[in-house]
């Protein structure tokens, strides 16, 4: 059964969803999509904004995807918030709240026919979490096909996910737009994330040696990449319980590393894990 809270519906099934916005584009409605995995905060509540300014209708999936989380991962862990997720949504004017169950979106279970996320998948983020990017764009895949939005959007702390959604966009024609919407901070610079609810007492701190590396990383990015990359790592040796995973990089157009004679807009990725929190960030900086 449909729920309906305020002027926002939340739906289960695809049959639904689909024969629900049918009728909208009947009416000559366009749709945007802002695919999350729940545990919203005021990150996705930016990208939800953005999209009431550019389509008539707005479509927020609240779907844990097990595809992307590996054997280790926290897929049991990963916060469910979806009473207090609709309601927020619902104060922001969202249309609709789809909420599949995994039953729902996999019912043979896994599925045998993925999207490979190619060689930028296998790197970064993908290189620490493998398939990790291979289940998301799975995901986001059978998303597009189901919503047939007009344009979706992606939050830019997510960075590598942002460019290999866009990837497949392009190489697979589909018919919408992404649009990336800059990351939203804490007043101290912290990123926001669902995950970030994990960090105890000091870890908070700590967490914010990311932002701390990627200030470092634009204060010396006149002076080239090496020194760029030897100011930004010099960050985390200040801090006890964070553990750097990576810090690359890398050019906006390809995600393939930078060299030393690179000069332009580069983005620099950061991962670390500051307790048994493993947290990304990222920041576009002009290099020479």
């Amino acid at each position: 059964m449909t729920k309906l809270t305020a002027r926002t519906r939340t739906v289960p099934t695809i049959a639904e969803l689909r024969a629900l916005l049918a009728e909208r584009r009947a009416g000559g409605a366009s749709v945007a999509l802002v695919p999350t995995m729940g545990a919203l905060h005021e990150g996705h509540l930016s990208l939800v904004r953005r999209a009431r300014e550019l389509a008539d209708v707005v479509v927020v999936s609240i779907f844990v995807n097990p595809l992307q989380f590996g054997p280790s991962e926290d897929l049991d862990r990963y916060p469910r918030t979806l009473e207090a997720d609709v309601a927020a949504l619902g104060e922001l004017g969202v249309d609709v709240v789809f909420a599949p169950a995994v039953a729902e979106m996999y019912p043979r279970g896994a599925s045998d026919t993925t999207v490979h996320a190619g060689h930028i998948g296998d790197r970064y983020e993908g290189a620490s979490r493998p398939g990790h990017f291979d289940g998301m764009l799975t995901v986001v895949a059978k998303l597009f096909h189901i919503a047939q939005p007009d344009v979706a959007l992606f939050g830019q702390k997510d960075a590598q996910q942002v460019f290999l959604v866009a990837r497949m966009v392009d190489d697979l024609d589909f018919p919408l737009e992404i649009v990336s919407v800059p990351t939203v901070r804490e007043p101290d610079g912290l990123a926001l994330s669902s995950r970030n609810r994990y960090l105890l007492g000091d870890e908070r701190r700590a967490a914010l040696t990311l932002a701390e590396s990627l200030r470092a990383a634009d204060a010396a990015a006149a002076q080239g990449t090496a020194e760029l990359l030897a100011e930004a790592t010099a960050a985390f040796g200040d801090h006890d319980g964070v553990s750097l995973d990576y810090l690359v990089v890398v050019d906006p157009a390809t995600f393939l590393p930078v060299d030393d004679a690179f000069r332009g807009t580069a983005l620099v990725l950061v991962a670390a894990v500051v307790g048994s929190t493993r947290l990304i960030d990222n920041a576009f900086v002009t290099i020479g």
